[in-house]
This record gives structure tokens, sequence and C-alpha cells, in this order.
């Protein structure tokens, strides 16, 4: 299975879609981040498929493979690269805050959390 191949489509979109549900239907801080977690895990699976390219080689320039013409083209490579690491900081900040939110409040429940007043 290749990065062209639908199935790599239907896994991000599915990806992407689970972790839309999650976050919409959970009440869980917890729950939530995973489901934001997942999402951004599906929009760089699909990222990376669509910047795939079939036949194309690894954008490393040696005197082996000096054609840039048949590589792929490394920009969303890079982005996706990016992303995962502003996804991870931004998951470790919302533990932290779920960890902050537990200590004041002793619950994860955005209910009963959005009731509770000053």
């Amino acid at each position: 299975m290749n990065a062209g191949d639908p199935m790599v489509y239907a896994g991000a979109v599915g990806l992407i879609l689970i972790g839309l549900f999650t976050v919409i239907t959970r009440r869980n801080l917890i729950k939530i981040i995973i489901g934001l977690t997942l999402l951004d895990g599906g929009v760089n699976l699909l990222l990376v498929a669509v910047g795939y390219i079939q036949g194309r080689t690894a954008p490393i320039i040696t005197p082996a493979h000096p054609d840039t013409a048949r590589m792929v083209d490394p920009i969303p490579q890079a982005l996706v690269l990016t992303a995962i690491v502003i996804g991870l900081g931004v998951t470790a900040l919302g533990l932290g805050l779920a960890i902050r939110v537990y200590g004041h409040y002793n619950t994860l429940d955005t209910r009963k959390i959005r009731g509770l007043k000053w």
C-alpha cells in the first residue's frame, strides 16, 4: 500500500471524522484531547498522501540521482513535520491544563466545570 492508494485517503478521513466526533460528543477533557490528537494525525496523514507522487524518489540529491525532476516535492513533508511538532506541543499544553483543572475543580467533566462559579 502506497501513499497514493485510496485506502490511505479513507484512513485519513476516518481518523479526522473519529477525532471530530470525539471532540464534539465527549465531555471529559482527556477524551477531548485524545480526539484532537486523532484529528491532528488524520490531517497529517492526508497531507502526506496528497503530497505523494507515484514513481518519484526522495528529495535527496546525490551523484547517483542528480535528476530533480523525478523527485517528490519536499514542502508537504516539511509542513507535516512541523505540524507534528506543533501538535505534540498542543497536546502537552492541553494535558497540563487538564491537570490544573482537575487540581482546582476535582473533575474533568466540562458540564460540571462550566456550572461552577468563582
